[in-house]
């Protein structure tokens, strides 16, 4: 299926490039919804942003604690446009839909390293982040996914060929990068977990090697070796690709 982005719900904490990708979406007449400091930074900019608060009717509010946890969000995100008794309550509650979500998540890690204090550690528990990367990536047959800045040019490149569409090829290559993201950054930003990952991978390869593959031919022990190291370049270009958020 292919859909057409007009409406974008952009919160980031790294601003790095965030303006000039906004501009883009602006001039693809995309609109542009924001919170807080992002909406700050693309209005200074000379971006037309329509601040969530406006969007939602409900101020953020707890000192940012609450941005983006509203139904008009969520909804917006979460519905499934095939599904009648969605579009139903869409109309209903006067719910538009959002097609494209850009989200990162606060510095967590990068905060604790500095040694920061205690409450300030724990404002940067992200909450509403990664609920708005969790629900855009679940309904991924609907609405476009991007949680790394690396990412914004790889959309801008298929709206300019595709005529401001996605296809679901598309969505779903962006959904599975931010649940892959979270999933190995869980384990790859602790040394300890990095060490104990490689230790186990050694053991099944020699396992493999040496028991496993002592009676294949030769052929399909090349095969199988040839699959390990393309499975290793792989998860070794994920890393290099988001290495930032295993720092």
């Amino acid at each position: 299926m292919i859909n057409m982005i007009k409406r974008a719900l952009i919160s980031v904490s790294n601003k790095d490039g965030i303006v000039d990708f906004a501009k883009e979406l602006d001039n693809l007449g995309v609109e542009i919804l924001s919170t807080g400091g992002t909406a700050k930074t693309l209005k200074d900019s000379g971006v037309k942003v329509k601040d969530v608060s406006d969007y939602t009717g409900f101020p953020e509010m707890m000192e940012g604690r609450v941005k983006t946890l509203h139904p008009k969000v969520f909804g917006g995100i979460l519905n499934r446009q095939n599904n009648e008794s969605d579009v139903a309550e869409m109309q209903e509650f006067t719910i538009p839909q959002i097609d494209l979500v850009i989200v990162d998540l606060y510095p967590f890690e990068q905060t604790v390293a500095s040694k920061a204090p205690a409450q300030d550690i724990i404002e940067k528990i992200d909450i509403g982040g990664i609920s708005l990367i969790r629900a855009a990536a679940k309904n991924h047959k609907d609405v476009v996914i991007l949680s790394s800045k690396n990412q914004y040019n790889d959309l801008l490149a298929l709206l300019e060929t595709q005529n401001g569409a996605t296809t679901f090829e598309n969505r779903r290559r962006f959904a599975a990068e931010a649940f892959a993201v979270f999933v190995l950054s869980a384990v790859l930003r602790e040394n300890q977990f990095r060490h104990v990952a490689l230790a186990g991978l050694g053991v099944c390869l020699v396992r493999l090697v040496l028991i496993d593959m002592a009676e294949a031919n030769l052929a399909l022990r090349g095969l199988v070796f040839i699959g390990v190291g393309l499975l290793m370049l792989g998860m070794n270009a994920i890393y290099n690709r988001y290495r930032v958020r295993f720092q």
